[in-house]
């Protein structure tokens, strides 16, 4: 999905938007994201509605293993939330604003915080398989993103700052929450590059050089969106492998999932602790 212009996007969204509002008359403020392995936080959700993406006019369909393709409306820790169980990549072949459309309607449906969640490889020594990061920023190696275009006025400026892209509130309620809550917890920068492949030894040590905590594959393009829109962001990343170019190991599937479903509660722990402190 490309748009040649403003008005083009805006009937796009206004049909999927007017869909939803058809199926369901929730209109949550929250918006959580779920990465690889991590959609069992919908387990947590009083669930009122799911709607499939094949059945929402322009959205994309999730072709990734263990992303479940649905909207999911409910509540969970006392708040309004709608959940995307299951997102769409670049490396599926997506554009950038196919990426970021859901995200778009959701936020003309209500959501104005967004809690993001990926699976990614640390490449800092001290993370391990089965840890969790906060992200308190990134680094977009994607070559592309979802603001370039026509710029829709009613969304953003032109030329958004990026100078808090995740949003320090959250990041200090997170902290305060895993800290009580006991969990370990680490903060660093999370680097996307396109996919699928995985990194060479050479890329893993480039991106340590220039900061990067982890790597994935995902969730820049998300928030670049939702800054632009002036949501609050709060993103989680899960650490499935290690990548440490003296000592690489290649990477299963099975493995990035174990891991992930190490970690889950543990995330679910600090967003749903997050929820109940707003």
């Amino acid at each position: 999905m490309t748009y040649d212009s403003v008005e083009t996007f805006r009937e796009k969204r206004d049909e999927a938007l007017q869909y939803i509002q058809q199926t369901t008359d929730q209109r949550p403020e929250y918006l959580i994201i779920l990465g690889t392995g991590l959609g069992k936080i919908a387990d947590k959700m009083e669930i009122r509605t799911e709607i499939p993406y094949e059945d929402i006019p322009h959205f994309a369909i999730s072709t990734v293993e263990q992303h479940e393709g649905k909207l999911l409306f409910g509540s969970l820790a006392g708040k309004e939330v709608v959940a995307m169980q299951g997102r769409f990549h670049y490396y599926e072949g997506y554009t950038m604003n196919q990426i970021v459309f859901p995200l778009r309607v959701l936020y003309s449906n209500g959501a104005e915080t967004m809690f993001i969640s990926n699976a990614c490889g640390g490449m800092n020594s001290n993370y391990r398989r089965g840890d969790i990061m906060l992200i308190r920023d990134h680094i977009n190696m994607m070559g592309d993103n979802p603001l370039i275009g026509p710029n829709d006025d009613e969304l953003g400026t032109r030329f958004p700052d990026m100078s808090e892209p995740y949003t320090k509130g959250l990041i200090e309620l997170a902290e305060q929450v895993a800290l009580d809550k006991g969990i370990h917890m680490h903060k660093g920068v999370y680097a996307a590059f396109p996919g699928p492949m995985l990194e060479t030894r050479a890329e893993y040590r480039m991106l340590r050089m220039i900061g990067a905590d982890v790597v994935g594959m995902s969730t820049v393009p998300e928030v670049l969106a939702a800054v632009h829109m002036e949501m609050d962001v709060l993103g989680i990343s899960v650490i499935t492998d290690e990548c440490f170019p003296d000592c690489l190991d290649p990477v299963k599937i099975e493995e990035v999932l174990e891991a992930a479903g190490m970690a889950e509660p543990h995330v679910t722990n600090v967003m749903t602790g997050v929820l109940e402190r707003l």
